[in-house]
């Protein structure tokens, strides 16, 4: 009988195609549980890096901007229902007549306790890298302002420069100087302030720029000395040059820290006499604390003013520090 269509195979039915995964495969599925594995270790790491960024830094800066752009009472801010003010808390401030002085004694402040901090901080960190004896003794005895809390900093140089009781007035006695006011007249107020935060921040720097000696080869002093290059051409030409990128984050940080300091000034002064040694940080926490009705807006705005000013500097040394480089 005819039949149409293809022969039937004549030859053994051919095997069945497994149905388990390939090796390659099964090797591919490794992989990629190991990448997530991996990538699940690294976000366990971040997390707590995150949730105290976002709890003590994002958190807090977004309310800092919210207490700025409303007008906030007592009763709103415990209500939460203050109205948007927009920028009227930043016009109020800049448009203040405390701005102005505040401003001044902020940057007068800043960059002389950091200038003599850096350049005292440099020249011991020099002195101490000649590897003396009582070397290791004398640099941890300058440590101890640092160490110390600063409110205990504070208080003893409020003792200090007391003018009737106080040690200073008492040493310049015997040299025909009259008393003097140092934290009563508007003349001194801010000098003395200056002085005892310079006190408090030398021994950062000695550590700091101490530490990037270390790096700097012997050999280079070395060859320099036998070229016949003194002490000051050694420093000019090998050290300051080599320690530049340790001066810049020392510099750096200290402007940052020093913007902001606000205890040492309220324990000693208060800002005081009247505006005198006034600063950014003392008016904005007398504008949201320091009276009878707290002005929360303009508070929160003058240390967004504050931030804004340190954010600016901290841009400036990162473009710098790009140019720099090779």
């Amino acid at each position: 009988m005819y039949r149409h269509g293809p022969d039937p195979p004549t030859g053994p039915a051919p095997a069945p195609a497994p149905t388990g995964p390939r090796p390659g495969n099964r090797r591919g599925t490794r992989m990629l549980t190991h990448h997530h594995r991996s990538r699940l270790t690294a976000l366990a790491f971040l997390a707590p890096l995150a949730a105290y960024l976002t709890a003590f830094y994002a958190y807090p800066l977004y309310r800092n901007l919210d207490l700025s752009l409303r007008d906030y009472t007592v009763r709103s801010f415990v209500a939460g229902d203050a109205p948007f003010s927009g920028w009227d808390n930043f016009s109020s401030v800049l448009n203040d007549p405390a701005f102005a002085p505040a401003m001044r004694h902020t940057l007068v402040f800043t960059f002389v306790s950091i200038a003599v901090q850096y350049a005292a901080g440099l020249a011991l960190a020099v002195f101490f890298n000649h590897h003396f004896r009582l070397a290791p003794t004398l640099r941890a005895l300058f440590l101890i302002p640092w160490l110390l809390p600063l409110i205990v900093s504070a208080s003893t140089w409020s003792w200090m420069f007391n003018s009737e009781s106080g040690v200073v007035n008492y040493a310049l006695h015997p040299t025909g100087v009259d008393p003097v006011g140092w934290l009563t007249s508007p003349h001194w107020a801010l000098t003395s302030v200056i002085i005892a935060n310079i006190w408090i921040g030398i021994p950062f720097n000695l550590v700091i720029l101490y530490s990037g000696l270390q790096n700097i080869p012997a050999e280079l002093y070395e060859a320099a000395a036998l070229d016949g290059a003194n002490a000051w051409q050694r420093f000019r030409r090998i050290t300051f040059p080599l320690l530049r990128p340790v001066s810049a984050i020392t510099l750096l940080l200290g402007l940052v820290y020093t913007l902001k300091v606000f205890d040492l000034i309220w324990i000693m002064t208060k800002g005081g006499p009247g505006d005198s040694s006034s600063t950014l940080a003392t008016w904005s926490y007398r504008l949201g604390f320091g009276t009878l009705l707290p002005q929360f807006g303009p508070g929160a705005a003058v240390g967004n003013i504050l931030i804004v000013i340190a954010l600016a500097f901290g841009l400036l040394h990162i473009r710098v520090q790009r140019r720099q480089e090779p």
